[in-house]
């Protein structure tokens, strides 16, 4: 990787990507695209930031040739909840968005990042130690989009070797950025409350078990598998991905441990239950440790303590 576009920049996982390969790369060598979200200081200031709406093909290919990219992180996307609000929407950003990723990369050469998403399983997957190659019958817009879009990577490597690769991430927690429309995002969400109110109101009802990771972990297994050698990728792309897993309750005692008067209750919503209960309990990411090293840094324990002071420092609640 030497020019490196990021799209979805201001999202979650973008905006913190974005800072990641700027460290590595060089803040010139990295382009942050994003469309609507205002763009932090942080991007703006070190590196080129552009106005992107990935639907808009010819505007794609402008700017991987103006900026002679050679790598494309595509994030740009609807998420779970927000996409069940809006499906049609969810299918032109996320199915619109990748085609013309990919057909711009073609064109231009570049390798290709695309994260996928524990939502591309569906109620029919198994749901425990869900395999790396499995069946996936996903009943979200968003789990469709996600699914279709392996599979479309899968093709483009096939048809022209395209050097296309992906994860299927689990939760992901992140103090950086506030929640933004995931399913999982309650584990954000638990943070701020437990923070600012002492208090919190779970979405998802008691003994709902997802894998869960900490941004940290999710930047790094992004950038570690697009410097992996292609030689030792079976997969190349979709690859299983977790870090820790728990319930909401788990998480609740985890933080009592920093917060002693913490208390949560549950106003469990039907659409987010339904879709939680419709993914893996926990997936099973031994082909990601095996093909390219994957190893998780960060458990509930160490992600909580981490969150709880960052965001306490973040917010300037103590």
């Amino acid at each position: 990787m030497k020019r490196i576009i990021v799209t979805g920049a201001t999202g979650q996982i973008g905006s913190e990507l974005v800072q990641a390969l700027r460290d590595i790369y060089g803040a010139d060598n990295v382009i942050a695209a994003g469309h609507r979200k205002k763009p932090s200081k942080e991007l703006l200031d070190p590196g080129p930031f552009i106005t992107l709406d990935v639907r808009d093909g010819a505007a794609f290919n402008d700017a991987l040739e103006r900026f002679s990219i050679d790598t494309v992180f595509h994030l740009a996307s609807l998420l779970s909840f927000i996409a069940e609000g809006n499906p049609h929407l969810a299918w032109e950003v996320n199915m619109g968005g990748l085609t013309n990723a990919l057909e711009a990369a073609r064109k231009y050469g570049c390798a290709i990042f695309f994260p996928s998403s524990i939502g591309a399983f569906g109620p029919t997957t198994p749901h425990d130690d869900t395999p790396q190659d499995t069946i996936q019958r996903p009943d979200t817009m968003y789990g469709i989009t996600k699914v279709t879009g392996e599979l479309l990577c899968d093709y483009y490597y096939r048809k022209y070797k395209l050097d296309a690769r992906g994860l299927r991430y689990p939760g992901l927690i992140s103090y950086k950025t506030e929640p933004g429309g995931g399913t999982t995002d309650y584990a954000v969400e638990i943070f701020y409350s437990a923070i600012r109110k002492g208090a919190y109101s779970s979405p998802l009802k008691e003994g709902t078990r997802l894998d869960m990771m900490y941004m940290p972990d999710a930047i790094r297994a992004a950038m570690e598998l697009m410097e992996a050698d292609p030689a030792s990728l079976r997969h190349r792309n979709a690859f299983n991905l977790t870090a820790m897993n728990f319930t909401p309750e788990e998480l609740c005692r985890e933080i009592k441990r920093h917060i002693p008067g913490f208390e949560m209750t549950y106003d469990v919503d039907p659409l987010r239950q339904a879709i939680a209960e419709s993914w893996p309990r926990h997936m099973d990411d031994s082909a990601a440790r095996s093909e390219w090293g994957w190893m998780p840094e960060y458990d509930i324990s160490s992600m909580t303590a981490d969150m709880i002071e960052k965001l306490s420092k973040k917010t300037g609640v103590k």
